[in-house]
């Protein structure tokens, strides 16, 4: 049985020719509802108009869209050094406000190491030309190399440069940082350390402080990522042998005092497992890549 307050067939044909006539076919249904009603006329409620256009399938967007297929998720994987590099490019407050620096930086996936670190006045595609050659020279021509969507990363110099020399570029998804984990992740160790200043007085200084913050992140720090060594001993291959003193420091501890171990295994942090860096390492139910992490942007 039909609702008493429902239209007839020829009401709702009313609506809907009043909808599609050259006056109102170009307006919204609400302002076809009030300019109806501007004129004294009432032809249902707005709800109504909306009804009558889903049964003739006219409610959608009007306007051309350009659709955009989905983006492939960047997997990129280093079984050794020099295989993949990422950058990308942060900026450091100067001397007054408005005024910043731009810190160019490049890092290997596979051993976290810091390869090229620039500090310059302005961001352009040419002085990431410059930093590439002077890293590719000292490290060697990498694989691929990974980065963003920043002008500076998709500018035709960096993509001649790559090109000429056969390396594969590699860029994260449009809004999506979490392509890029290896650079985000390094600028927040950078910026969250109680040393980093609130300004740098110029771009000298504002180099002098990221050259020392790469000689420490490379030799100094012990990863989390990677087994909790320096970026230079798995860089360079001594990882192997620091991670056996480790294991012959923990077996003369053992056997002095047995009573305080429960397992004769060593800890992951102290074994020497073979490592590799990956970006967006596909997730499995029963396994994980050897050491991959999943990082969160900073």
């Amino acid at each position: 049985m039909a609702p008493q307050n429902k239209l007839s067939a020829a009401e709702r044909a009313g609506i809907l020719a009043a909808l599609n006539s050259p006056e109102f076919v170009d307006l919204a249904p609400m302002q076809v509802y009030t300019k109806l009603l501007d004129q004294g006329i009432y032809l249902g409620s707005l709800s109504t108009f909306y009804r009558v256009l889903e049964e003739n399938k006219q409610v959608k967007e009007r306007r051309r869209l350009a659709k955009h297929p989905p983006r492939a998720v960047p997997e990129l994987v280093a079984t050794a050094p020099g295989q993949v590099y990422t950058w990308d490019i942060t900026k450091l407050a100067g001397p007054v406000k408005g005024k910043y620096f731009d810190c160019y930086m490049m890092v290997d996936i596979h051993s976290r190491f810091i390869v090229g670190a620039h500090v310059h006045a302005t961001e352009s595609g040419v002085l990431a030309v410059e930093m590439m050659k002077g890293i590719f020279g000292i490290h060697g021509i990498p694989q691929v190399v990974h980065a963003d969507r920043g002008t500076s990363m998709t500018s035709k110099t960096v993509a001649a440069l790559l090109s000429d020399l056969e390396v594969t570029r590699s860029h994260s998804r449009p809004r999506v940082s979490n392509d890029n984990p290896y650079s985000e992740s390094i600028f927040k160790t950078l910026k969250y350390g109680p040393e980093f200043p609130e300004r740098f007085a110029s771009v000298q200084d504002a180099g002098g402080f990221i050259s020392g913050f790469v000689d420490w992140y490379n030799h100094h720090r012990q990863h989390s990522g990677i087994g909790f060594h320096t970026p230079a001993n798995v860089h360079y291959g001594h990882a192997a042998g620091v991670a056996k003193e480790r294991s012959a420091t923990l077996a003369a501890a053992r056997a002095k005092h047995p009573e305080r171990f429960t397992t004769t295994t060593d800890p992951k942090s102290s074994r020497s497992q073979d490592r590799r860096g990956s970006t967006n390492p596909r997730k499995s139910p029963n396994s994980q890549p050897p050491n991959s992490r999943w990082y969160r942007s900073a």
